[in-house]
């Protein structure tokens, strides 16, 4: 194809002309995206300090402020491409539809992000609580939108989805900061009851990680074909908790032995 002098003139002439006639646009949409950028940022920052100050949950100051983030940036870059000059509707029909199949096609995981939700707003628990749930008892390290994150007593990494979490039975052994130990000790019939029950009960007062309120408790708890059962409950700090249900066991075992107390086979109770 053969150009002509004038023809390539005329095409760079017209070139100019919309250049010139869309750069305004052009360049006020490019201000906006940067400013924009820039704003984002900024109200982050103000929003998160805000949250940090109220002394909100850490695992819900950031949750709420990706969503923040992510709804504002969707608002600038429709704005954005509405200053170019690009029509808005067709995009956001087709984002839309985008969306519903997105959504329809990770329903679980929206079930585990609603229960995220619940777990953030409600708080059945918090990081660095210990917790019983979905057959897992572990420290929770991470409260995360679709799953959350804890570590058991033998240093493994269990994920569990929130969806069931949120669903489920759980118990938190760290909410109310103190915790009992419930043990059972049982005698032969032989046994001096009340002889019994003074040392179980010195064992518990002599150990100092043993709370004194709640006071701790013997007391005579079943009578079987073979045995007298004595329930003992030491209460404890839950960071002692593992401490004193070891301890209580050794030296209520010992203490019976020097005393001359014969000790039968016993029901554990956790």
């Amino acid at each position: 194809m053969n150009l002509n002098p004038d023809q390539v003139s005329g095409y760079v002439t017209k070139f100019i002309d919309v250049l010139v006639d869309y750069s305004p646009k052009l360049i006020s949409a490019f201000i906006i995206l940067f400013v924009g950028i820039y704003a984002i940022r900024l109200i982050n920052r103000i929003i998160t300090k805000v949250m940090v100050q109220r002394n909100l949950d850490p695992t819900l100051t950031k949750f709420l402020s990706d969503i923040l983030i992510w709804a504002l940036r969707i608002l600038l870059f429709v704005t954005f491409i509405s200053k170019l000059g690009i029509e808005t509707s067709s995009f956001v029909a087709i984002l839309g539809a985008m969306g519903l199949a997105v959504g329809l096609s990770l329903q679980g995981s929206l079930s585990n992000f609603a229960g995220g939700m619940l777990i953030i707003v409600f708080k059945p628990f918090k990081v660095g609580d210990t917790i019983e749930a979905q057959g897992v008892i572990a420290t929770v390290l991470e409260i995360q939108i679709f799953v959350t994150k804890m570590l058991t007593g033998n240093n493994q990494t269990v994920f569990v989805p929130n969806g069931a979490l949120s669903n489920g039975t759980i118990i938190n052994y760290s909410m109310q900061g103190e915790r009992r130990a419930d043990l059972t000790f049982a005698i032969s019939y032989d046994s001096d009851i009340k002889k019994t029950k003074d040392i179980l009960l010195n064992v518990l007062n002599t150990n100092p990680k043993v709370l004194k309120k709640p006071a701790p408790e013997v007391f005579v708890k079943n009578l079987t074909a073979s045995s007298v059962e004595f329930a003992v409950r030491p209460w404890a700090k839950n960071a002692n908790y593992g401490a004193v249900f070891s301890d209580t066991l050794e030296n209520c075992k010992t203490a019976l032995d020097e005393a001359g107390i014969s000790v039968q086979p016993y029901t554990l109770q956790k």
